[in-house]
């Protein structure tokens, strides 16, 4: 009974390898969007003595709206990785940019990315307000809003769970 136990106990442990498909999806879905970002940049580099201010603002919003995305999928890969799968050999140094990489600090930095893609959308929305009615402005803002409480919840429950621990 026991060696079955054990069995079962290996097998789980092994199981999250399983995860790496997901992340090396996440490296291909990364560099896909790479090129949609160079599509992106190439037309804007493209009209830039076109556009006036307004739709060049929108532009560079959209522009770093890409990176902030690129972002938001490189750190779930690594820190995904190293929390689940396995820890970096000699790489310390190369992740050590992300700062603490366990799970509750990973979903508030999730959390904040969120927001801040999100901030950075309806930004563009209010740019070009006049192409949205008042009911989808109305939505677009109160699930902003929601994003933003559900960041600052997930922080203080974070602190709350910090000073439990410590």
């Amino acid at each position: 009974m026991k060696s079955l136990e054990l069995l079962v106990e290996r097998i789980i442990l092994s199981s999250r390898w399983i995860l790496v498909v997901f992340y090396l999806g996440l490296v291909a879905a990364l560099a896909v969007y790479a090129v949609s970002f160079l599509y992106k940049f190439l037309k804007v580099a493209k009209n830039v003595f076109v556009f006036d201010d307004a739709e060049m603002i929108l532009a560079m919003l959209g522009l770093i709206d890409a990176a902030l995305v690129a972002s938001l999928i490189l750190m779930v890969m690594i820190a995904g990785y190293e929390n689940f799968v396995s820890r970096f050999d000699e790489a310390e140094k190369d992740v050590s940019f992300l700062g603490k990489l366990d799970a509750g600090s990973l979903k508030i930095k999730v959390a904040s990315s969120i927001v801040a893609i999100s901030s950075i959308h309806l930004l563009q929305v209010f740019l070009n307000v006049q192409q949205y009615t008042e009911g989808r402005l109305m939505w677009m803002t109160l699930m902003h809003l929601a994003f933003v409480v559900s960041a600052v919840l997930l922080g203080f429950l974070e602190q709350i769970m910090g000073k439990l621990k410590g």
